[in-house]
């Protein structure tokens, strides 16, 4: 190996709730550099979850977003192996920062895939149905489960 490998970045925490898993989602919400409209559409979905989430629970809008996060997470995903000649699809149980940066993605682009009319809505949307083990997002995570557990039997080949 020439390169040695890249040195993880320190990220500041957001202005608003000091915390830097919401400036990592951020940074994955962002196009073209353009991070203050990006923390602009956070900040007003999670508003709109504030307004939308009923007043049974005392959870702060942050805290749903993260409950939708964790549930979005998965655990275990399949990797490609060749083993003599055919193909296999393995379990492997996935690392978290991983774990967290896949439930972001999927978050963010079956937010951009819904139909409500701005990003902040559809974000604002996606983030109450995954909070609920509903939506896009939380299906993707239970269909990778389910690719996982079909291939149990492929285990033992394990990198």
């Amino acid at each position: 190996m020439r390169k040695r490998r890249a040195k993880k970045r320190v990220l500041l925490p957001d202005p608003k709730f000091n915390d830097q898993l919401v400036t990592r989602f951020v940074n994955n919400l962002m196009w073209d550099g353009k991070k203050s409209t990006a923390f602009k559409i956070f900040y007003d979905a999670l508003e709109i979850v504030e307004n939308k989430k009923g007043d049974e629970e005392e959870k702060s809008s942050l805290e749903i977003w993260k409950d939708a996060l964790s549930n979005v997470m998965p655990q275990v995903e399949v990797r490609s192996r060749r083993v003599g000649g055919a193909t296999f699809q393995i379990p492997m149980p996935i690392r978290p920062d991983r774990k967290v940066s896949m439930a972001m993605k999927w978050l963010i682009s079956y937010s951009r895939k819904r139909n409500e009319k701005t990003m902040a809505q559809k974000l604002a949307a996606e983030v109450l149905a995954a909070a609920k083990e509903e939506g896009a997002a939380v299906k993707k995570r239970v269909d990778v489960h389910k690719m996982a557990e079909a291939n149990k039997a492929f285990s033992h080949f394990r990198f």
